[in-house]
């Protein structure tokens, strides 16, 4: 069963809210923990939201006009699982490959994550699996 599957909304943002907390307080993190913390770091951007009180509560619509960090930051976690698994067989060469296209591991993360949603998108809407074969087709034309 994945780890993410029984846990509520508030219960997968405080994991986030409390990795980053010991992080800034240079408290021993958990392996997973130290991920997050590492991704958190990497978007600066997210910080003061993050470290806010309606971090917690806070909603994230496209008529908001906000990104929603724990999202993005949930699919940056995903992408890094399926290269460091090969799964879907093959993903781990489209992300050197893309590595080597864009200069930079995060730019790479970036457009295979837009792709990732997508599929995980497509999948929802038709309620069904998601399509890794699509999704490979996908990151292959970026």
């Amino acid at each position: 069963m994945p780890v993410f599957a029984q846990q509520s909304r508030e219960q997968l943002r405080q994991m986030y809210l409390s990795a980053w907390r010991k992080y800034r307080a240079q408290q021993p993190l958990e392996p997973l923990e130290a991920q997050i913390a590492t991704l958190i770091a990497e978007h600066a951007e997210y910080v003061p939201l993050l470290e806010s009180p309606e971090a917690l509560g806070a909603e994230f619509t496209p008529e908001g006009g906000r990104q929603n960090p724990f999202l993005h930051l949930g699919l940056h976690l995903a992408v890094r699982e399926q290269v460091a698994t090969d799964r879907p067989a093959g993903i781990a060469a489209i992300h050197r490959d893309l590595t080597a296209r864009f200069g930079d591991v995060h730019a790479a993360e970036h457009a295979m994550l837009e792709r990732l949603a997508e599929t995980l998108w497509d999948a929802q809407r038709a309620g069904r699996m998601p399509d890794e074969q699509r999704y490979l087709e996908r990151l292959r034309l970026l």
